[in-house]
């Protein structure tokens, strides 16, 4: 009697455990995976900032699905245009967001392709100044309040396509600088924000310190909303006088909570882009951009849809599953 209770008890106990779902039994989390949808054509079009006689051209990746979706803006670097790193713009569309690429006046390739080769770099260092930085930081609250205006437009193409509730800001370079002044930075000397409260979640890359006025402690340190912030340990650039060491300076000044770095090994300035830039030495490594898209997308999915299978990849061991030998992650 006592053996067969004990088998039966026992009996009981491993239904139990059967029965229950297992966790590894879900699909794992892949922030690589995408639809097999067909993606519409990007969206080009133009943001009329009439208080600033100014126009903004963006480009508009959309998603195959026609609710309403997250936003993510990018920002281009110096020189650059709406038309840089399509790979981040078509899959953060293919994951369901709409990618919104800003082009800059002043500081797109305006600045340079007219230009005689001789006079080039002399024209990008006199736009990578202050004019053009007043601009950029205030194309993205133009940008957002226009996109606001088209996502209630009847008969518009975005007409409840956004979903402005979930935004997040991106950029490179001189965009990452346009990233870090509205998602957070402080500017204590001229007492001044520029802060978008709109703006839920943002990534640098190529992230900057200030080189002169205040410390980085003095810039980062009141950050309120998650970070992520990608770097290489070649990321140099001819204009605007950032180093690597400039660069790392950024996420030790961060308050923690949500923020993230990540410096990939022999990764130089044009790492991030989509195409080589003039002075580059290193051969282009394919896996930094599969490193860039997963991780930037597990961020999206963590911090903008809220997605526990994202955040768990992203805090636990997702993303050592990428890196190679020399690649850098931490989070605090």
């Amino acid at each position: 009697m006592r053996y067969s209770y004990s088998i039966r008890w026992f009996a009981a106990i491993l239904v139990v455990i059967l029965t229950v779902p297992s966790a590894s039994a879900d699909p794992a989390y892949d922030p690589l995976a995408v639809s097999t949808d067909d993606l519409p054509a990007p969206l080009d079009t133009v943001v009329k900032d009439a208080k600033r006689s100014r126009e903004i051209p963006i480009r508009i990746y959309l998603p195959a699905a026609n609710s309403a979706a997250p936003v993510v803006i990018f920002s281009h670097g110096l020189g650059g245009t709406r038309e840089n790193s399509p790979y981040l713009g078509r899959h953060w569309s293919a994951r369901g967001y709409v990618a919104v690429f800003l082009q800059h006046p002043g500081s797109d390739d305006s600045v340079w392709k007219d230009k005689p080769l001789s006079r080039r770099m002399a024209a990008m260092r006199e736009a990578a100044g202050l004019e053009n930085f007043l601009l950029r930081v205030k194309d993205v609250p133009a940008a957002l309040d226009q996109l606001d205006r088209w996502n209630k437009e009847d008969g518009h193409a975005l007409l409840e396509r956004l979903d402005l509730s979930r935004v997040g800001m991106s950029g490179h370079s001189f965009g990452a600088v346009t990233t870090q002044a509205v998602s957070g930075q402080n500017f204590p000397i001229v007492r001044t924000s520029y802060t978008d409260p709109r703006i839920k979640a943002a990534i640098a890359f190529s992230p900057n310190s200030p080189r002169q006025g205040n410390s980085a402690e003095d810039a980062f340190s009141k950050v309120a909303i998650p970070w992520m912030l990608m770097t290489g340990t070649k990321d140099t650039a001819l204009i605007g006088n950032q180093d690597v060491t400039s660069r790392l300076a950024v996420f030790p000044a961060l308050p923690p909570g949500c923020k993230y770095e990540l410096v990939l090994e022999n990764a130089e300035h044009s790492a991030f882009t989509d195409r080589p830039l003039p002075g580059d030495r290193e051969k282009r490594n394919p896996n930094h951009h599969r490193v860039i898209l997963a991780l930037s997308t597990a961020f999206w999915d963590a911090y903008l849809r809220d997605d526990p299978a994202a955040k768990s990849w992203l805090d636990g061991d997702g993303p050592q599953s990428l890196l190679e030998k020399g690649d850098k992650w931490q989070k605090k």
